[in-house]
């Protein structure tokens, strides 16, 4: 009877874990198909609007290393339903910032919703590893994936939006409406949280965690993936454009057939983690992402490119996922681990845009995406870190 319950449980909770993952891609992704109209509706030029969006990376990196020591005080559930709280408040100052034009109050709004997702994220990972851990399966993935299609619903609505003419404004308040529903909803289903008993002290503070070679190596694997994925997010299509000179459609579809390899990936690849280990298939992506970014870069035909975009999303799939459940493996220490290892690999997202930028300037957007193969080296070094521990479940 306690094991049917148990199982149950899990069941729910798991399916709690997916549905946060997927609002929160949502959430957070989907104003930006938006962009455009939130930069003209602040009357600001292309710098003015990377400015603004600084604050959001900013605020977003700073946060993830308060998040360990928060979940590890208040649990996942509380931690969460905090952070997407943040959120909820960070996208409806930045509406009420584009319907008035006020600059002040969208960058007021985007610190809320980067310090708040950097808590959401470090929490539902947390949380998503723990039902991950007892269920004895590699699930952590297929949760990542469940954020990718909350990332393209986010822009199908987006879409929608703007093709009904509804104003930035109010897509915001629809999307923090919404947000603030699912979440009060979902984070009841979360497994049960037990407190550490009054002056008991954490098993692990930050700096212990910051001196671990494991957390920094697993942080790193997550750091030459992220930069790895971020650089197609922000590159592939303009680099199809600019460096093929094929239409933005065709920009378009090198996007959407990256990002559907890694979803893709995402949603099977724990089985292939299940039979080979998250060390060979880290590998096994490093080589996939390589062959890929290859046939992008070699200029010879939009065809190739596509079946390179194919092989980069899939290469770049499983790496900040499988860091996440290696971070975990201690349930003790999964929180401040997870916090430190997410530091490290965010600052990817924050560093690798504006240098591919930068690099592009010079040697053009091809030539520029060859750092990707640095980021590769470092996730392909890292990547013994993520064997299991001896006490955890391989």
């Amino acid at each position: 009877m306690t094991t049917a319950l148990e199982s149950s449980r899990l069941d729910v909770a798991k399916v709690a874990v997916g549905v946060t993952f997927a609002t929160n891609g949502l959430a957070f992704a989907g104003w930006l198909a938006r962009a455009p109209a939130v930069r003209d509706d602040l009357h600001l030029s292309a710098a003015g609007f990377g400015l603004l969006l600084l604050c959001l990376s900013v605020a977003a990196i700073a946060s993830i290393p308060l998040a360990g020591p928060l979940v590890q005080r208040i649990g996942p559930a509380r931690a969460v339903l905090l952070g997407s709280t943040s959120m909820v408040f960070g996208l409806t100052a930045l509406g009420l910032g584009t319907a008035t034009g006020s600059v002040w109050l969208a960058g007021l709004g985007l610190v809320l919703a980067g310090a708040g997702n950097s808590t959401w994220d470090v929490s539902m990972n947390v949380e998503g590893a723990d039902v991950e851990r007892r269920l004895d399966r590699t699930i952590m993935p297929r949760f990542h994936a469940g954020f990718s299609l909350g990332t393209v619903l986010g822009a199908g609505f987006s879409a929608g939006a703007a093709a009904v003419g509804l104003p930035v404004s109010g897509q915001l308040f629809i999307t923090a409406g919404l947000t603030a529903v699912v979440m009060v909803v979902t984070v009841r289903r979360f497994l049960p949280w037990e407190p550490l008993p009054p002056g008991e002290k954490p098993a692990m503070s930050v700096r212990q965690a910051w001196r671990e070679p494991r957390t920094v190596l697993i942080g790193l694997i997550m750091l030459g993936f992220g930069f790895t994925e971020g650089a197609a997010n922000d590159w592939l299509a303009i680099g199809l454009v600019d460096g093929y000179g094929a239409s933005e459609t065709i920009g378009a579809i090198g996007f959407g057939t990256f990002v559907t390899a890694m979803t893709l990936a995402r949603l099977f690849g724990g089985e292939a983690i299940e039979r080979w280990g998250r060390v060979r298939v880290l590998r096994a992506t490093v080589v996939s992402a390589a062959l890929g970014l290859l046939l992008v870069v070699s200029g010879i035909s939009v065809p190739l490119v596509l079946l390179g975009a194919l092989l980069w999303g899939a290469g770049a799939s499983l790496g900040f996922p499988v860091g996440m459940s290696a971070a975990a493996d201690d349930p003790v220490r999964a929180a401040i681990r997870v916090s430190v290892a997410g530091s490290i690999g965010y600052a990817s997202f924050l560093a690798g845009p504006p240098l591919i930028g930068v690099l592009a300037e010079h040697v053009g957007v091809l030539n520029a995406l060859l750092c990707v193969f640095g980021a590769l080296a470092i996730g392909l070094f890292a990547s013994r870190a993520a064997k299991p521990l001896p006490s955890a479940e391989p």
